[in-house]
C-alpha cells in the first residue's frame, strides 16, 4: 500500500488527482430529542451546500456489524479553498450553531477512485460529466 501524497515523488503517484477535500465527523452532544428537532434545518442547510457545490457526499455513519441506528456520528465531505472555509461551512451547519452536535475537520487528499456521473441524491437529479 502506498501512503505517499500525490506529488510525493513516488512514481505512482504522479498521475493521480491529489484533490485536498475536508471531511467533518460529526456526534451528537445533545440528546436525541434535541438534535431531531435541528433536523429540517440541518437537511436544508446540506442540500443547500450539495446544490452551491461545496457537499461532496453526506450522511450518517453507524458502526458495521450492529444494530445501533445511525446517526450518532455523522460524515460529511466539503470542497473548500483551505481549513479556513471548510470551518466556515462546518460552523454554518445548524446542528453545529445550535450545539446540538459538535465536529472534528480533517484534511483528505483524494488520489484514487471514479466518478462518472453527477448527481444529487436529495432529489435525484443528476448530470452527465
Amino acid at each position: 500500500m502506498n501512503d505517499q501524497p500525490a506529488g510525493s515523488g513516488h512514481p505512482m503517484t504522479a498521475k493521480m488527482l491529489g484533490k485536498k477535500v475536508w471531511v467533518v465527523i460529526t456526534r451528537g452532544v445533545k440528546p436525541r430529542e434535541e438534535i431531531m428537532k435541528v433536523l429540517p434545518e440541518h437537511l436544508q442547510h446540506q442540500v443547500r451546500m450539495e446544490k452551491s457545490g461545496a457537499m461532496f457526499a453526506a450522511g450518517p455513519l453507524k458502526p458495521a456489524g450492529t444494530d445501533q441506528p445511525p446517526g450518532a456520528l455523522g460524515m460529511f465531505i466539503l470542497r473548500a479553498e483551505d481549513e479556513a472555509e471548510a470551518r466556515r461551512l462546518a460552523d454554518a451547519d445548524p446542528m453545529h450553531t445550535s450545539g446540538a452536535r459538535s465536529y472534528d475537520l480533517y484534511e483528505w487528499t483524494m488520489n484514487e477512485g471514479r466518478i462518472n456521473i453527477s448527481i444529487d441524491l436529495s432529489d435525484r437529479s443528476f448530470q452527465l460529466v
